[in-house]
């Protein structure tokens, strides 16, 4: 994406190193809330959970109206490539199908301050645990989407929806870890294409884009 190639190596990444990086960040936010917060644990959890069902919302709602928005000028073009179009164009692309933590620590950030404003410091940091627990799970769960071979389940489904989204409809299937937000918002896929579309599904997963 870039000439430069130190530019270039900060749009790539290990689907381990989000792991590597945030799991440690999150057992911080858990003990600061339990420790000097002195939050009983029930609380904890109560707070840790609502950040990550939080999560599944902001999740949708970045993939369908920030990364999907495409603006009309050159510049604005180019950046919607770096953050998203890059990846419907090379979907299989091992390197790009987690977050950058060149893109990922500074967004934590300003989401961090962003809660701040509501939220007293303690229960923030439960909160806050929870919704890097759901972004973490929507990392590894969209690289999963791409390269694990699901045979049944809730996975298989949750698979099928996104391959949709990729290969089918773009315009639709925004949920990535979970398509509840499509079912609430309406933007989901019809039973009937899903069943149509299913032997089409299984070229994409060997590889296949036709």
């Amino acid at each position: 994406m870039f000439k430069n190639d130190f530019l270039e190596s900060l749009t790539k990444i290990h689907y381990a190193v989000p792991l590597v990086f945030w799991i440690p960040v999150i057992i911080y936010f858990i003990w600061k809330a339990l420790v000097p917060g002195e939050l009983s644990g029930g609380k904890v959890f109560l707070y840790f959970v609502y950040g990550l069902a939080f999560w599944t919302l902001a999740e949708y709602v970045l993939h369908r109206w920030v990364f999907h928005f495409e603006p009309k000028s050159k510049f604005g073009q180019r950046v919607h490539f770096i953050f998203h179009g890059v990846h419907h164009d090379f979907p299989k692309d091992r390197l790009r199908l987690v977050m950058p933590l060149s893109a990922s620590i500074p967004m934590a950030a300003i989401i961090y301050f962003i809660f701040y404003l509501f939220f007293q410091e303690y229960t923030l940091a439960a909160f806050f645990a929870g919704f890097l627990g759901g972004y973490l799970i929507y990392d590894e769960s969209h690289y999963a989407m791409h390269h694990a071979n699901f045979k049944s389940g809730l996975f298989k489904k949750i698979k099928d929806h996104h391959m949709l989204h990729h290969y089918q409809d773009p315009e639709h299937g925004f949920g990535v870890s979970s398509y509840l937000w499509d079912v609430i918002f309406n933007s989901g896929f019809a039973k009937n294409k899903t069943r149509k579309d299913s032997n089409k599904l299984k070229n994409v997963e060997n590889g296949e884009t036709n």
